[in-house]
């Protein structure tokens, strides 16, 4: 039987639309500071989990919301079990926006919201192509399990709460990252470089950095003007910033303080040269003032070490795989105060590294007194043929409703796939789409949507028909 997923698809459009615009409206992104026992995570994951869930309650598929951490739509019949990983917490919205990111707005075919495209919409898709195949009743001879985690922006506590209290499939994708087929994810793992307390000086506080996987957009310092001439910092600042036209700044003078302002261009850790690193640019031009040696040590290891070096070279730990391509390293966080100075960083390594590598490849190279720590979970590579029958058939489905033969690949990205066995990533992206997770005015094109729930429901039926 002939099926025209797509068809099937336009029939459903106002449908998805509404319960697209209605998952975005949630802020869910996670919130342990107002956590309650019903509420492990914050009210907003728990909030958008039960409203995905009810979805389907009202489309008559079983569902299981456990602990509210993680939830599971079940479909179909028969002894093997094919898994669909989503997620539906969201990044902190950040600045930038030109709307509110949490009241969705549709222009020009896009529709704006945090979580419109990572991964609200991919999951809802996933959804939607199950809800096709059921309200066809197509037979089936396996299940499928589309379970939804409500923190893999960042530590991963629900979905693995899930897999402590339920069965994980051990086969599936995630409809998180790009088509055609993500079929290796690179290491992910932070570490925390800790200097000494700083004394006071010039720099009284310096601060950017709200994720450890974004590159951030703005950096603020604030100056102890009784370390320095006013007159002198703002012609030098001046100078700064327009010698570096990526960056944009300002400073204002309150009394004793001047605080300065820097705005780049925010990115996705995976690929931190598509952004521009307020962090780094401030502290580059931090690192030319009269510091002491503490703060000197501080900014010039950011100027000098970490400034454009997206490959960690200055670090040692530049690495390539055949196969899975070029290290990433990126810093995401950084602190400087009269207890404290750190910066998180953000590495996204192939095969040949592990944790313990890194580790001591990235002291080799710090200066005295200073180390690195990981902080969080190592997530190691995981890498699936791409002559693998699942990966071919979830290639067919796509290469037949968009006549592209780009071939299967490796992102530094960490999705919920990597957790399967036998997982990979799969869609929304399409190859060429602007990449604008984790970014201010993220979108997702609504034609592109409904094109990706054509192959999700073509791809998921050619593995459980």
């Amino acid at each position: 039987m002939s099926i025209d997923w797509e068809k099937e698809v336009a029939h459903r459009s106002d449908e998805l639309i509404n319960d697209l615009s209605e998952l975005v409206s949630i802020n869910s992104q996670r919130d342990i500071e107002h956590k309650t026992s019903d509420y492990p995570l914050g009210p907003g994951p728990a909030k958008a989990l039960q409203t995905f869930l009810h979805f389907a309650d009202r489309d008559g598929f079983n569902t299981k919301n456990v602990d509210n951490l993680a939830g599971r739509i079940e479909f179909g019949d028969g002894d093997d079990t094919i898994a669909i990983l989503g997620h539906v917490d969201v990044v902190p919205e950040g600045p930038g926006w030109k709307t509110d990111p949490f009241e969705p707005v549709i222009k020009d075919g896009n529709l704006y919201a945090r979580g419109a495209s990572d991964d609200k919409g991919p999951s809802l898709a996933s959804y939607y192509a199950l809800k096709i195949i059921n309200e066809l009743k197509l037979p089936t001879t396996k299940k499928v399990n589309l379970i939804l985690g409500t923190d893999e922006e960042s530590e991963w506590v629900g979905m693995n709460h899930y897999m402590e209290k339920e069965t994980m499939p051990e086969t599936g994708f995630s409809p998180d990252a790009e088509f055609p087929v993500i079929n290796g994810e690179k290491g992910i793992v932070s570490f925390r470089v800790n200097f000494p307390t700083p004394e006071a000086g010039l720099v009284k506080n310096f601060e950017a950095g709200i994720r450890p996987n974004m590159v951030p957009q703005s950096a603020t310092a604030e100056l102890d003007l009784n370390f320095s001439d006013v007159d002198t910092i703002k012609s030098a600042f001046n100078k700064f910033l327009s010698e570096n036209t990526d960056v944009k700044g300002t400073i204002k003078i309150n009394d004793e303080l001047a605080t300065l302002n820097m705005t780049g261009k925010g990115a996705h850790a995976m690929e931190p040269f598509n952004g521009i690193n307020a962090a780094t640019y401030l502290s580059k031009f931090l690192s030319d003032l009269d510091l002491n040696d503490s703060q000197k040590l501080y900014f010039d290891f950011i100027a000098n070490n970490l400034h454009l070096d997206f490959a960690g070279s200055k670090l040692g730990i530049q690495n390539t795989d055949e196969v899975m391509g070029d290290l990433t390293m990126t810093p995401d966080i950084f602190v400087l105060n009269n207890s404290e100075a750190s910066i998180l960083l953000n590495i996204r390594y192939p095969k040949g590294d592990t944790g313990d590598t890194l580790t001591e490849k990235i002291n080799a190279a710090l200066p005295d007194g200073v180390t690195a720590e990981i902080e969080g979970h190592n997530q190691l590579p995981h890498f699936v043929a791409a002559n693998d029958p699942l990966v071919q058939a979830l290639v067919g489905a796509y290469r037949d409703h968009t006549d592209d033969d780009t071939e299967p690949f490796t992102v530094g990205g960490g999705t919920y796939g990597r957790i399967l066995k036998h997982g990979v990533a799969f869609g929304a992206m399409f190859p060429g789409d602007e990449n604008v997770m984790h970014q201010p005015n993220e979108y997702i094109n609504l034609d592109k949507l409904f094109k990706a729930t054509a192959i999700y429901a073509d791809a998921i039926y050619r593995l459980i028909k």
